[in-house]
């Protein structure tokens, strides 16, 4: 490229780019056919006279989206702010985010699946301006035991399928009972054969993410006793989905427990076209870690503190 070239590149990028000129005014103003404008100012990108470079306020946040998102092979991770005020059971900004992402990706006739819990129960609740789908929601996991009404799972599935005037389904069982004789018998029952058959046709699954045993919502909900807090303790357990128990190395856990458990198996979720996991808190980034890890989830929703916590593990471990 002579001088003369690149001064004409630069001139022509200068004016299309600083000043705003369209390609036909260029074209009148130079005496250049457009077509030939056009193909200069390819040039002058490839030439690097005109370096283009996309900018925002959320730049370190969508890095860091990408970033785990890439290191979890994940489809999708969404960074939301912090709650100013703490608050790990009721961010707004968590229920934006799953409104627009849920716009975008639910289909008509889709199947969805949801949990329960505090996060899970705020969320709904939190759901604005659906779009209408014919959609069908049915529970995936048995309901908790003392829990507040808005975090069973029978009520959040009721509420999203309002949200997206659906069709939803309920369960009359519990998450995890005594023998698994019982829960074998509940497994059996005409009642349940409807729920296995949805559970088959899944294609979205909504799930929280259950943290670590000491906090875990299963035990201070009273299902499991302290013979089972150890018995999950020596096979490493990090956090549940669906009452189902997984390692920080994203391994299913097979136990006496998961054959008391009426809930979709987690081998399920991972051929799901979106398994959506809402979660945040600090505490819950290993168990957040673990689900990525095991395919559990493809898609998370969760906050700057949250996101952090999990590069800074991320980085500790190489």
């Amino acid at each position: 490229m002579d001088r003369e070239e690149e001064r004409l590149l630069y001139k022509i990028a200068k004016l299309y780019y600083e000043e705003d000129y369209t390609q036909a005014e260029i074209s009148s103003r130079l005496g250049i056919y457009r077509t030939t404008i056009g193909r200069m100012l390819k040039k002058a990108r490839k030439e690097g006279i005109v370096k283009i470079t996309v900018q925002s306020q959320l730049n370190e946040q969508i890095q860091l989206e990408e970033e785990i998102s890439e290191h979890f092979d994940m489809k999708e991770v969404i960074i939301v702010p912090s709650s100013e005020n703490g608050n790990h059971s009721g961010n707004e900004e968590v229920g934006k985010a799953t409104t627009k992402l849920l716009n975008r990706v639910i289909r008509d006739n889709d199947t969805i699946g949801s949990a329960w819990g505090t996060t899970l129960g705020t969320t709904v609740n939190q759901l604005y301006d659906l779009n209408s789908k014919n959609v069908t929601c049915v529970p995936l996991v048995g309901g908790p035991g003392e829990m507040e009404v808005d975090f069973h799972v029978n009520a959040i599935v009721y509420k999203l399928a309002q949200a997206f005037s659906g069709e939803s389904h309920f369960i009359d069982a519990a998450a995890v009972h005594q023998s698994k004789e019982t829960a074998q018998e509940i497994l059996n029952s005409n009642y349940m054969s409807k729920i296995l058959d949805l559970w088959e046709q899944l294609s979205v699954a909504i799930v929280g993410i259950g943290t670590q045993l000491k906090s875990s919502n299963l035990i201070w909900s009273g299902f499991l006793g302290q013979k089972d807090q150890k018995e999950l303790e020596a096979h490493q357990a990090i956090g549940d989905i669906c009452s189902r128990f997984y390692t920080l190395g994203g391994e299913s856990i097979a136990s006496p427990i998961s054959e008391r458990t009426i809930a979709v198996k987690l081998e399920t979720l991972q051929s799901l076209r979106y398994s959506i996991g809402i979660a945040y808190s600090k505490e819950k980034a290993k168990s957040i870690i673990g689900a990525m890890r095991g395919s559990f989830i493809n898609t998370l929703v969760t906050d700057e503190e949250t996101a952090f916590e999990i590069k800074r593990l991320m980085e500790k471990e190489g």
